[in-house]
C-alpha cells in the first residue's frame, strides 16, 4: 500500500485470513476468495487509516484499522466469514469486542471458514479437516456437485445444527459451501427448503 508516496507492509489489526503463498502452509483454502474480495474492496480506492497505540509490529509492518467508503475492511472479511478474529495483542485491542460479536454472526450462518465445521480454530486455520471431509465426500455420491441452473439454492447446516437457505444474490451466497456428507443440499425453490426444514437467511 502507498502511504505518503512510500510503499508500505499494512497488517490488518485483530484480523488473520487463509494463506495465499505461505512458504511452509501454502495456499489455504479460502485463501484466494479473502484475498479476491480484500482487492476488490480495496483497488483504485481512497483507504483511510486509523491506528490503535502501537504503530508497527516486530517485522516493521504498519498497524492499522482499515476503512473505504465509511465502511470497515477488517469488520466486511469478518462478516464475510475470510477472517478469523485474532492475534490480539495489547495495547491494540480497541475493536476486538465488537469484532468478535460480528464473527458470531458469521458463524451462525455457517458462511466461508465457518461452512466447514472446525477448520478455523483458536490456534489458525486446519487443512486437514477439509481434506477429510473431501475424501469422505467423495466416496458417496456426488449430489452436490454443479447443480442444474433452477436449482442453485445452498442449503447449509450450522455447526449449531441450524438450517439455513441462501438465495443467488445474498450476502453470503457465495462463501457457503455445501457438503451432503452433513445433510446438506441445493433446493429448487424457496418450498422445497422450507419443506425440508430450512429457513431463509436474514442476509
Amino acid at each position: 500500500m502507498k502511504i505518503n508516496g512510500q510503499v508500505e507492509s499494512v497488517r490488518f489489526l485483530l484480523v488473520d485470513t487463509p494463506e495465499t503463498n505461505h512458504p511452509r502452509l501454502g495456499e489455504q483454502p479460502f485463501g484466494q476468495e479473502a484475498k479476491s474480495f480484500t482487492k476488490k474492496l480495496l483497488e483504485g480506492k481512497i483507504v483511510q487509516l486509523e491506528k490503535d497505540v502501537s504503530d508497527r509490529d516486530k517485522y516493521g509492518r504498519l498497524l492499522y484499522y482499515l476503512y473505504v467508503d465509511g465502511k470497515s475492511v477488517q469488520e466486511e472479511l469478518l462478516r464475510n466469514g475470510l477472517a478469523r478474529v485474532a492475534y490480539i495483542y495489547a495495547p491494540n485491542t480497541k475493536y476486538v469486542d465488537q469484532y468478535y460479536a460480528i464473527q458470531k454472526e458469521a458463524q451462525a450462518n455457517s458462511v466461508g471458514i465457518w461452512s466447514v465445521e472446525n477448520y478455523a480454530q483458536e490456534d489458525g486455520f486446519h487443512e486437514e479437516i477439509i481434506e477429510g471431509e473431501k475424501t469422505e465426500t467423495n466416496n458417496q455420491n456426488q449430489s452436490a456437485e454443479k447443480p442444474k441452473e433452477e436449482c442453485n439454492i445452498k442449503g447449509n447446516i450450522s455447526s449449531r445444527g441450524d438450517k439455513i437457505y441462501h438465495m443467488p444474490g445474498q450476502q453470503y451466497y457465495d462463501v457457503t459451501q455445501i457438503d451432503p456428507s452433513k445433510g446438506e443440499q441445493y433446493f429448487c425453490s424457496r418450498e422445497d427448503a422450507e419443506q425440508a426444514g430450512f429457513r431463509a437467511s436474514q442476509r
